[in-house]
């Protein structure tokens, strides 16, 4: 069986860069204009009277949706935090899709080796009376 240090050059280095710590996390960042419930408000009446823009960071926990709201500096921290998670994400998809490729090759590589003391066996339509009776 191969080794850490056997992998291809492309998985060892996204192996380093998976590796490395940084702050992530999932779902998303949305901004919302909002109208409210006061008489009279022209946000009642005109879209672009509505009250905002409020931030808010909307995840799925336990197939529950959870949100909070954020202010705008962290809302935009916030949105760097969830890029880089679905980059985490892609990065971890490709490094399945390396580490595939690389199993594929060491099948490929077991089947083309000759295989010493391994006994051939008749194809099904040559062998004669191994038909199965009840």
């Amino acid at each position: 069986m191969a080794g850490p240090h056997d992998a291809p050059v492309a998985v060892r280095e996204l192996a380093a860069q998976l590796s490395e710590p940084r702050p992530m996390r999932r779902g998303s960042v949305s901004e919302r204009y909002v109208k409210c419930s006061k008489p009279g408000c022209a946000c009642a009446d005109r879209s672009e009277a509505r009250h905002g823009p409020y931030y808010s960071l909307t995840r799925s926990v336990t197939r529950r949706t959870r949100s909070r709201f954020l202010p705008p500096l962290r809302a935009e921290l916030a949105a760097r935090q969830v890029e880089a998670g679905r980059q985490f994400r892609r990065q971890v998809e490709a490094y399945w899709e390396l580490c595939e490729q690389w199993a594929d090759a060491q099948l490929e590589a077991r089947e083309a080796a000759p295989q010493e003391g391994v006994k051939k066996r008749a194809p099904e339509s040559s062998r004669r009376g191994s038909r199965r009776r009840s």
